[in-house]
């Protein structure tokens, strides 16, 4: 039975694909986007979220730790990366719940037992389950497996990728998948390079291949001032995404702080800590034209 690392089970979610859903959230990512507002998300392996205004300062993390990677100066706690294995012993001794480990290892069967236990809400609602992340193409026989137990359970699955994979590994998977959620930020691979870290080769190819076999595909674009809101990007992303022979729209997601807060629980400064959500007159620029290009488009939501 395949295991994989999960950092969070969200149920009752309406804005990962149709319905009421359960939303699986995978951890590890091969893109670097700088605005990620799911930054626990990126690192392939677990990870200690710290909560100093919650801190007793009853140094119960540094007696559990194994590797006495916790110190204290000052009265303040200081982890040695080096010696730290994010085994989380630190976030279970803690009284004051300052420490959290973000990321288990799960079987497809515990995950299943999550998901199985708002069946009644699916049915009803025409909802199901979305693998999300992070990126879920980076675990792809649990993602597999999870994908395959739905669809023999009858519950409608939903994929929410960059598609950065090869597609020997989408290859795998796209038969159980009935909705791809799929991300395109760029079209032009240079600047995809300097806001992600990573070329878009693959992942384009990946989608005209999906689009050609016939899947069912939404578009899913996050507006970013500076970096995809110009013209000359938006006119590229109108030309893709109507080239492509099968996707039943795009979905703009405003970029939004709601993440902003996760850098520091990780110990991590906030990259662009001034830039501001698009502006709506904006966002409606964009959305009008991209509906010249034949498109479908939705602010805010899929």
């Amino acid at each position: 039975m395949a295991t994989g690392l999960v950092f969070d089970i969200r149920r009752y979610s309406i804005h990962d694909g149709p319905g009421i859903r359960t939303t699986v959230f995978f951890k590890g990512c091969p893109l670097a986007c700088f605005w990620c507002h799911n930054p626990e998300s990126q690192a392939s392996g677990p990870e200690i979220f710290y909560r100093e205004s919650r801190c007793v300062r009853c140094k119960a993390c540094a007696a559990a730790c194994m590797n006495e990677a916790i110190s204290w100066k000052d009265g303040v706690p200081t982890v040695d990366p080096e010696r730290c294995e994010r085994c989380g012993a630190c976030a279970e001794a803690c009284v004051a719940d300052a420490r959290e480990l973000v990321g288990r290892e799960m079987t497809a069967a515990e995950v299943m037992a999550e998901v199985e236990r708002d069946t009644p809400f699916y049915e009803e609602s025409g909802g199901g389950v979305t693998l999300s992340g992070g990126e879920p193409l980076m675990q792809p026989e649990f993602a597999r497996e999870l994908l395959e137990a739905c669809k023999a359970r009858g519950i409608h699955t939903a994929l929410d990728t960059c598609g950065h994979a090869s597609w020997e590994t989408l290859d795998r998977l796209r038969p159980y998948v009935d909705l791809f959620l799929y991300d395109l930020k760029l079209i032009d691979d240079d600047r995809h390079r300097r806001f992600t870290g990573a070329s878009n080769e693959s992942l384009l190819n990946n989608l005209q291949l999906l689009s050609r076999h016939g899947h069912n595909i939404i578009l899913v674009v996050p507006v970013m001032p500076g970096v995809n809101d110009d013209t000359d990007a938006v006119r590229r992303l109108g030309e893709f995404a109507a080239a492509l022979p099968n996707q039943r729209g795009v979905v703009l997601l405003p970029f939004h702080r709601l993440g902003v807060d996760k850098y520091a629980l990780l110990g991590r400064e906030y990259p662009y800590p001034d830039l501001e959500a698009p502006a709506e007159e904006r966002l409606s620029e964009i959305a009008r034209a991209l509906v010249g290009y034949g498109l479908r488009v939705n602010v805010g939501g899929s």
